[in-house]
């Protein structure tokens, strides 16, 4: 995206400056209330604004962030660790299902991340007909794993869609975030620590 905006609007712009913002864009999105189209336009106007795009600028980074996505799914890039830790997972016995508020084309993305065959279930809200956090396509998703709500860990992003939508459902809830821990549910920077934690018996 750096790269891609960077050409399109002639500034400045690297992968490390749109990284430390990351965690601030994460909680200006937390804030919104409505649909998840909406939540992900404040992350990115956070995002790049923190980075340093000037803010009469980005609707043109709008522009250039929808032709990119449509060219190749700009919520792909993985990780250090993702492959490996969802492998864990799996050979630990436990089933895996991504339930995701898209446009229909998440297991595209996952094809293309290479980790399409490390879940059993996926399911995309532009598919399935509801979002995120409707309780509903969290039922969904435990009806074709055959998997109990109480006996199931929902991994999320954003507390008021994740969580609060996993809880309805009857599933703990866990998320992943590089910022501090600001609410009542267990937090990990990463992955691999979350996983870490889950196979050795810790607090999740």
């Amino acid at each position: 995206m750096a790269a891609a905006v960077a050409t399109a609007l002639g500034v400045p712009l690297d992968a490390s400056a749109l990284a430390a913002a990351s965690a601030a864009a994460s909680r200006a999105a937390e804030r919104v209330r409505g649909a998840d189209r909406d939540r992900a336009r404040v992350h990115l106007e956070a995002l790049f604004t923190a980075a340093g795009v000037p803010a009469a600028r980005l609707d043109e980074v709008g522009a250039c962030l929808r032709r990119l996505h449509a060219e190749r799914n700009l919520w792909c890039r993985l990780e250090p660790g993702t492959r490996a830790s969802l492998e864990r997972l799996r050979a630990s016995g436990l089933r895996l299902a991504v339930v995701s508020n898209a446009d229909g084309r998440v297991e595209e993305a996952l094809d293309a991340a290479g980790l399409r065959d490390c879940f059993d279930v996926v399911l995309d809200s532009a598919v399935v007909g509801v979002e995120k956090p409707d309780p509903a396509i969290f039922r969904a998703a435990l009806g074709a794993l055959g998997v109990a709500p109480d006996r199931a860990l929902y991994v999320g992003d954003l507390y008021d869609v994740d969580v609060v939508g996993a809880r309805a459902a009857g599933m703990h809830a866990v998320l992943l975030s590089p910022g501090p821990a600001e609410h009542d549910c267990p937090t990990f920077g990463t992955l691999v620590a979350l996983v870490d934690d889950l196979l050795t018996g810790g607090r999740s």
